[in-house]
């Protein structure tokens, strides 16, 4: 069935009306050496019977091997009732209209949500999501140093053992901006930031970033890390696990001030790894940068007869319509995925979330000190670590990944692809999904290829 509903003699009635002969003489401004006729890589047009046989094709590729990647992205239990109520038609195919008070269920929804994620980051405030955590580290970085009052710098502090991909992203979108991270390097024992070798005179610089966990799964001494930050007169942004705060400090306690950004991607919280996406981003701060915070921020109030009532609010409209005025040119948050997370984190509870947590730490002490028992295999960094750690091989781990496969085990992430100083190193992860046989069948597969 066509997308378009038009049929050839209401296109030819419209035509004969403006005076045109056919529709491309609407486009004859734009010079025939800039049209592409065809597009390379894009398959000819399947029929619906075809495209669904292609999708189940694909849907049956994943969830087959034991997975034990993490990297961002995590493989969790998600109760069913999530997902049965997230696709029910009031959320599933809903979208807030420009007038976003017409949709008061909408408007509560995502107030609940920042509410939760406020008190799980130990915030003030919340906006309504971002896109996924890179862009959020991004609009992170934008809104420090707008935000930063005591600095004049464009300069943001940013250790390697944050995401690469979070850091790729955040140099695409604010390098042409001015703006210059710079990179802190981690100590090669521990897999932390190292809190001494800090400069005690670093000059003046806009923002520090913490990841807590950080990339390699490593726990910081985020206390010290605020502390010298702040003493320097530098905002801090968090990067967070949101499943890792169900066990962990909130960042707005970390140090004596505690943090003033948080962000990080929300996709623990209910959201399938569904081949690589969608995630989406939260970004959390305090109440002095509200007004430096992009996205849609939602307030309750009441009406004329006392009613809850739920509303935009803290924006001038031009952030959405007028890219100039905006705080940030990316706008839309993940709506349904923040549906999910919200249905999740009610269902879950405290408790709850502290379990998964909780589960997903001993897991991976588990896995960690099981691999540890084959020859040749160590732990490559001996800091304290959550539910992800980062393991020596005595060969490639590109080549052990290759082999597990085979095995039906996902044994993790190589990280010599983003680290040239970390060769053979394999970033594994385990969550409450993995039980003793899970565990058991990686370490013999892992026995055998080696």
């Amino acid at each position: 069935m066509p997308f378009i509903p038009h049929t050839e003699q209401q296109v030819r009635h419209m035509l004969d009306t403006i005076g045109a002969n056919k529709i491309e003489d609407l486009f004859d401004e734009i010079p025939a050496s800039l049209k592409n006729h065809s597009i390379e890589g894009v398959p000819s047009g399947l029929t619906e019977m075809e495209v669904g046989r292609l999708m189940r094709e694909r849907a049956a590729q994943d969830g087959v091997a034991l997975c034990f990647a993490g990297g961002g992205a995590y493989e969790h239990h998600i109760p069913a009732a999530v997902w049965e109520i997230a696709t029910r038609g009031e959320f599933y195919s809903a979208y807030t209209p420009y007038q976003a008070e017409a949709s008061q269920g909408t408007l509560q929804l995502i107030y609940e949500y920042q509410s939760m994620m406020a008190s799980l980051t130990g915030m003030d405030v919340s906006n309504a999501s971002l896109y996924d955590g890179a862009s959020g580290l991004a609009e992170a970085v934008l809104m420090a140093v707008r935000g930063n009052r005591k600095s004049k710098s464009k300069r943001i502090l940013m250790p390697r053992s944050v995401n690469p991909r979070y850091r790729d992203t955040t140099k695409t979108i604010v390098t042409n901006q001015g703006i210059t991270l710079e990179a802190m390097d981690f100590d090669v024992e521990s897999g932390q930031l190292d809190v001494s070798s800090l400069p005690s005179e670093p000059g003046d610089f806009a923002a520090l970033v913490i990841a807590q966990p950080n990339y390699f799964g490593v726990l910081e001494n985020v206390d010290a890390l605020v502390d010298w930050a702040h003493s320097h007169g530098a905002l801090v942004i968090a990067v967070v696990n949101p499943t890792s705060l169900a066990l962990l400090k909130a960042p707005g306690q970390w140090g004596s001030k505690g943090a003033d950004i948080v962000c990080g991607d929300g996709q623990p919280l209910g959201i399938p790894m569904s081949s690589g996406g969608p995630f989406f981003g939260f970004l959390c701060a305090t109440s002095a940068l509200v007004r430096q915070m992009p996205g849609r921020i939602v307030g309750r109030t009441v009406d004329t007869q006392g009613r809850n009532g739920f509303t935009l609010t803290l924006q001038a409209r031009e952030q959405h319509i007028r890219r100039s005025k905006a705080t940030s040119n990316i706008c839309t948050n993940q709506g349904l995925m923040v549906t999910a997370a919200t249905i999740y984190m009610s269902l879950m509870g405290p408790e709850g979330l502290r379990n998964v947590a909780t589960q997903s730490y001993k897991n991976t002490q588990q896995l960690v000190s099981a691999l540890c028992e084959i020859n040749g295999v160590q732990q490559r960094f001996n800091g304290p670590f959550f539910h992800e750690s980062v393991l020596q091989l005595p060969i490639p781990a590109s080549q052990a990944i290759d082999k597990l496969l085979n095995a039906n085990v996902l044994a993790g992430i190589d990280l010599s692809r983003a680290y040239d100083d970390l060769n053979n190193c394999l970033l594994v992860c385990v969550t409450e999904t993995k039980t003793d046989a899970d565990i058991e069948k990686f370490k013999q597969a892992l026995v055998e290829i080696l």
